[in-house]
């Protein structure tokens, strides 16, 4: 059964840091590239940032560039996203995602974890 349980999520105030992790389990971890993406009240589901199924190749939304950092460990199944400098517009619901493709549609994503960022 393949789920993507995503963690670390809570409440801080503006400036601060967070670090949200996602538990893979149920599928070859290894040959998926992995995302995050966020959606807020009222808007769209978002992208965040992407990382390689090596690990290598990065990608990052330009609102988040330089402040956030995605990664990931194939030994233990593990996708981070490491929050700095956080803003009250960074407040969503994160997501993370395993994708086949680069780019494409998400295979399989989790639940979600809630960030609040207070100003």
């Amino acid at each position: 059964q393949v789920q993507l349980v995503e963690s670390g999520g809570g409440m801080v105030e503006s400036g601060g840091s967070l670090r949200l992790s996602c538990a893979a389990t149920g599928f070859t971890f290894k040959e998926y590239h992995m995302s995050w993406s966020r959606q807020a009240p009222g808007k769209e589901r978002e992208f965040v940032a992407r990382v390689g199924n090596f690990g290598i190749a990065t990608k990052h939304a330009d609102s988040v560039k330089g402040r956030f950092t995605i990664s990931r460990d194939n030994v233990k199944k593990m996708v981070y996203l490491q929050m700095n400098n956080l803003k009250p517009e960074d407040t969503a619901v994160y997501f993370c995602n395993a994708e086949a493709r680069w780019g494409a549609e998400p295979e399989y994503r989790g639940q979600g974890t809630q960030v609040t960022v207070s100003s």
